[in-house]
């Protein structure tokens, strides 16, 4: 049985006519303009709410990382909606607009002064500076949320509909598919380098408002180029509650679980069966009263292997939210580092510390098309892998650099405070490109491989959802940021300092030693995932061939009856 997909009406889709390089490439200019408008904002929110808004440095922080944390847990939400109700194309439409609203709404309170607080120079005069509260606040965070609300739901959706023009069973297509993945992070990066460079530029310069403006007229454009290419898509069709079946399962194993499963189970109906979590299996067992025909009783294998990829892939998911912990000091701490060095780069030009994140994805434009047309093509020539090294393997070695990015941070933090401090001399901004760089490469192998590895191991019907699990591992990440810096400033207080992170200058912050406690819990992390990398089996129903499809007979008769023994 094969994949069913649709055009925009709801018929069969033609494969000379739907699909294809041709129509992702409308969702590429999505993914390209969404990024850099929402890039512009939160890569430097922290300045907005710092400066404008006179939040403390730490209190900004944790603004910033629970605003980007949002983002990509609601990332959950999208993928839900459209596995089960609207499709992928029709929630990106709809929340699409949500996330432009949010923009609006932002640019209009940028651009009036009447809904921020008086001017004042938090630095030289902060404990004296009016906090944004009141009506003022609650503006702030019904933009900032319908944002991470539209954002949120737009970005996994974004992946599936663009992977979905590419059939999985095609050996000539699943090739593309990979192709796919890397063009799209290709696309991600050119839309956060315009964002931090020329946008940031314009916020720097030209105002909020008009920065914010821009990012509203950009996701504009975004919207524009999703809607050129309704008449190409092809569309998986929603297939109800995926949480329905997920519960089915665990009830039919829980209510069978004094049912004995035969050992040498290989088979359901031609149809790949994996032997990890057996006790699963029990959901497929008809018992002798006859009493399980019910769905809460008796599952299809299908079912059952949707939920054992779902628990099988939680710890690979737990192992990157350390490296998106990582992600949330260079879009916070690391941007308030930059703002206290030398940023000037001639005379008349000064950098934004912000565009400093703009430095690995000037190098990645670069590298990732090198990647897909140089080093893929020579793995797969030695692997026999369509993507040249298995997505586990790639995200392995992501998680392994970025350990470095923190070591170089915590190196520079070190001696840009003593410097500061005891030789009163301001160090240039460039001395803290290199931990922007290194992460920048790390993520180009950790990102995108576990963009695939998600999609890749989903069944029809959870693509959305499995892939928005990236992007809570975002979520997660940026949440336990705004967790560890309370935690250290909680533990590291004593009565003549408030802590590492607790002060609005840097130079009376430990922000080094913060740094060191990151690398050492991501050397740890990695350790971790090689462990449990080794024991992850990929699911054989998804890597020799398409994915598995329900067969009536798998309720009609007992376990023995229904698996080829």
């Amino acid at each position: 049985m094969e994949e069913v997909s649709v055009d925009w009406r709801g018929k069969p889709c033609k494969a000379n006519k739907h699909g294809g390089m041709s129509a992702a490439i409308f969702v590429l200019g999505l993914q390209a303009f969404e990024m850099m408008a929402v890039a512009a904002v939160g890569n430097n929110l922290i300045t907005y709410v710092f400066n404008d808004m006179h939040f403390p440095l730490s209190k900004s922080a944790n603004v910033v990382t629970n605003f980007i944390g949002t983002v990509f847990l609601l990332s959950l939400v999208g993928g839900f909606l459209s596995d089960s109700y609207l499709g992928s194309f029709w929630t990106m439409l709809v929340f699409g607009f949500v996330e432009l609203f949010g923009f609006v709404l932002l640019c209009i309170q940028a651009h009036v002064p009447q809904l921020r607080p008086p001017h004042c120079d938090m630095v030289s005069n902060g404990d004296h500076c009016e906090e944004a509260k009141g009506y003022k606040a609650i503006i702030l965070f019904i933009a900032l949320y319908l944002v991470a609300f539209g954002s949120g739901c737009l970005k996994p959706n974004i992946i599936s509909l663009g992977a979905d023009q590419f059939t999985r069973e095609n050996t000539k297509q699943s090739k593309k598919l990979s192709t796919y993945f890397n063009i799209a992070y290709f696309a991600f990066c050119m839309g956060e380098l315009i964002a931090l460079t020329l946008l940031v530029w314009v916020q720097t310069h030209s105002g909020m408002d008009v920065g914010f403006g821009i990012s509203a007229a950009v996701m504009g454009i975004g919207m524009i180029s999703l809607a050129s290419g309704t008449v190409l898509y092809r569309n998986k069709p929603p297939r109800g509650s995926i949480f329905t079946p997920i519960a089915q399962v665990l009830v039919a194993a829980i209510t069978t679980r004094k049912q004995i499963c035969p050992s040498n189970v290989e088979m359901l109906n031609n149809l790949l069966h994996t032997n990890k979590f057996k006790f699963l299996d029990k959901a497929c067992i008809r018992t002798q009263d006859g009493k399980n025909e019910s769905p809460w009783r008796l599952c299809t294998v299908s079912q059952v292997e949707q939920v054992k990829i779902i628990i099988s892939v939680v710890p690979i998911f737990a192992c990157t939210i350390i490296f998106n912990t990582i992600l949330a000091q260079l879009q916070t701490f690391s941007v308030q580092q930059g703002s206290t060095m030398n940023t000037k780069i001639i005379d008349g030009f000064e950098i934004p510390p912000a565009s400093l994140q703009s430095i690995p994805y000037i190098l990645l434009i670069f590298v990732v098309p090198l990647y897909e047309t140089v080093l893929v093509p020579t793995a797969r020539k030695i692997t026999g892998n369509d993507s040249g090294i298995t997505p586990l393997q790639r995200v392995g070695i992501g998680l392994f650099v970025a350990t470095f990015s923190m070591v170089s941070a915590a190196l520079v933090e070190k001696k840009r405070r003593v410097s500061a401090l005891h030789h009163d001399e301001t160090m240039s901004i460039f001395w803290i490109a290199p931990q922007f760089l290194i992460f920048g490469v790390s993520e180009m192998f950790t990102a995108v491989g576990l963009i695939e590895f998600f999609y890749k191991q989903s069944l029809e019907g959870m693509q959305s959802f499995l892939t928005a699990m990236t992007y809570c591992s975002y979520s997660f990440g940026f949440y336990l940021s705004s967790i560890l810096v309370s935690l250290v400033n909680q533990i590291t207080r004593s009565k003549s300092h408030g802590g590492w992170l607790s002060d609005n200058d840097l130079n009376k912050d430990r922000l080094d030693l913060f740094y060191w406690m990151l690398a050492a819990l991501s050397l740890i992390n990695f350790f971790n995932y090689m462990f449990c990398s080794k024991f992850f089996s990929y699911n054989p129903s998804l890597s020799n061939g398409g994915p598995c499809h329900d067969d009536p007979k798998a309720r009609q008769g007992s376990l023995e009856e229904v698996y080829d023994i």
